[in-house]
């Protein structure tokens, strides 16, 4: 089951910073989340991090399939290296090898 990632920002925002809830952008940013892309851009713009704590939290970053496969689609048409890839996105090179092999007939069946 996919988390209501609509509903968790409305409530985090509403406590702790009800003023950014009344902006329209935000309002808009807020109802189009459906990918763990989209969270992750729209936390980026809302909450400002520190270099340290962007490195902490990026350990614990989870990623759904279709932004797994968005991701592996993007390297593919442009021809990056997966060294690239992994500097670009700050994933680990052996993440995505994994999911090169995990999604490898799916990836195939894109094209």
């Amino acid at each position: 089951m996919r988390p209501n990632y609509t509903k968790i920002y409305q409530d985090m925002l509403r406590l702790e910073h009800p003023e950014k809830l009344k902006d329209p952008k935000i309002q808009q940013l807020i109802k189009n989340l459906n990918t763990s892309e989209d969270v992750l851009n729209f936390n980026e713009r809302l909450f400002e991090q520190s270099k340290e704590a962007q490195k902490n939290n990026q350990k614990l970053k989870t990623y759904d399939k279709k932004t797994m496969l968005k991701l592996l689609q993007y390297q593919k048409k442009h021809g990056f290296s997966t060294s690239y890839m992994s500097r670009k996105y700050k994933i680990s090179r052996t993440t995505l090898a994994k999911w090169k092999i995990t999604f490898e007939e799916e990836f195939e069946a894109l094209k």
